[in-house]
């Protein structure tokens, strides 16, 4: 196996652990409501801010990976990157604008009181399964069809070089 084939086998590998912090993000808390200089008061859960459509981008992504690696299609790896994007687009539009807003929670022991939405281990899962996603995805789409092929384990191996008959 020659070292720029192991080199490309790390693109689907990058995607793959993207999809899969993508989709572990959406099982984390995203924001800590907390007032300043405080306790947390309440926890913001992605699913409850995404409904799982993260997930869902995340599985598709997974499986477009797949796809690419055990048939060669270019087709799916641009699937992977449209994932990314679209998965960054979210992040972006919906979870982003909402770092250090300041809100009012109402807490049993105390009415009414002010909270910053501090970002969390989702929030960070997000953006970096995201961004990896993006990106490989991309990088991932820009291979030639026969060096996708070569990435699939049944790929028929051709010895490099000349060969001689006598």
């Amino acid at each position: 196996m020659s070292a720029r084939l192991r080199t490309e086998l790390l693109l689907p590998l990058a995607c793959a652990l993207g999809a899969i912090m993508l989709g572990a993000s959406e099982f984390a808390t995203t924001f800590e409501l907390r007032p300043p200089g405080g306790e947390t008061q309440e926890l913001l859960e992605a699913a409850d801010r995404h409904h799982y459509a993260v997930l869902v981008l995340a599985i598709f992504a997974l499986l477009a990976v797949l796809i690419t690696v055990l048939t060669g299609a270019r087709a799916a790896a641009f699937a992977v990157a449209a994932a990314g994007a679209i998965a960054l687009l979210i992040f972006l539009i919906a979870d982003l604008p909402d770092v250090n807003q300041v809100g009012t929670v109402n807490d049993p022991r105390q009415s009414f009181i002010d909270a910053k939405a501090y970002p969390a281990a989702g929030f960070w899962l997000q953006l970096v399964g995201s961004a990896v996603l993006a990106v490989c995805g991309g990088a991932l789409a820009t291979l030639r069809p026969d060096q996708l092929r070569e990435l699939s384990p049944w790929a028929a191996k051709t010895e490099q070089g000349p060969s001689y008959q006598r």
